[in-house]
């Protein structure tokens, strides 16, 4: 193992760290904003609600990441339409094609966590909120969410560690993050080891901060429900 090339090639996997991190959390962020609603109306009895909805989940959590993006970034410029439209000149960004892929293919996974937290609610708790004369939206912001994202974080921590691991696809489309960067570094060293070994490190340890992450956050929203010491 030659750590001369570790050496040279550290500050291109900051930078591709960088890249990782920024696109993987903003794609989590506007993903958990955008599965909320999504979450309720999958829950919904209306099925005008709940079937549109559940046609979005089936297909981005039914078909690879990789074919999500192909399609975005190759795909939409087939289209006249697309070609034509404002949202044309973003389109044509690498970087845009990839977080709206991660966007949407982690809204999906993330608003069947929420459907299946918020429907797991007891419904003692559901009937006293009626009881209490509250309506529905005030129920949901004061019993069935806050409710349903502590029983959804050791589900939703998976998520963000297989959304993180997921977002080495965006090297496909020139982008340079972790995997990037070390097809580069093989490609002008011919040392696959070295290149990929210090990718794995450097997932690795992101992997390691979020679950860490996840384990304190749990403790804290979850703490009622440990059993009291004597």
């Amino acid at each position: 193992m030659s750590f001369e090339i570790i050496a040279a090639t550290f500050p291109l996997y900051l930078k591709g760290l960088w890249t990782t991190v920024w696109l993987t959390a903003t794609a989590l962020l506007i993903g958990l904003v955008l599965s909320v609603p999504l979450a309720i109306a999958r829950a919904s009895k209306n099925p005008l609600l709940s079937k549109p909805v559940w046609a979005y989940t089936y297909f981005f959590r039914g078909t690879p990441l990789f074919v999500q993006l192909l399609l975005i970034y190759y795909g939409s410029g087939q289209f006249p339409l697309i070609r034509e439209s404002i949202f044309w000149p973003l389109l044509q960004q690498a970087w845009f094609c990839a977080m709206l892929a991660f966007v949407l293919n982690t809204a999906a996974y993330t608003t069947e966590i929420l459907r299946g937290a918020i429907e797991s609610t007891p419904h003692g708790e559901v009937e006293a909120a009626r009881a209490c004369g509250m309506g529905d939206g005030l129920m949901y912001r004061r019993i069935v969410l806050p409710q349903a994202l502590r029983r959804a974080l050791p589900a939703y921590g998976n998520e963000c560690v297989f959304m993180l691991h997921g977002s080495a696809v965006a090297s496909t489309v020139t982008l340079l993050d972790l995997t990037g960067v070390a097809n580069i570094v093989n490609s002008r060293y011919y040392s696959p080891y070295e290149a990929y070994s210090m990718a794995a490190l450097f997932y690795m340890a992101l992997t390691f901060a979020i679950v860490a992450g996840f384990i304190l956050l749990e403790r804290r929203m979850l703490r009622h429900l440990r059993p009291r010491s004597a």
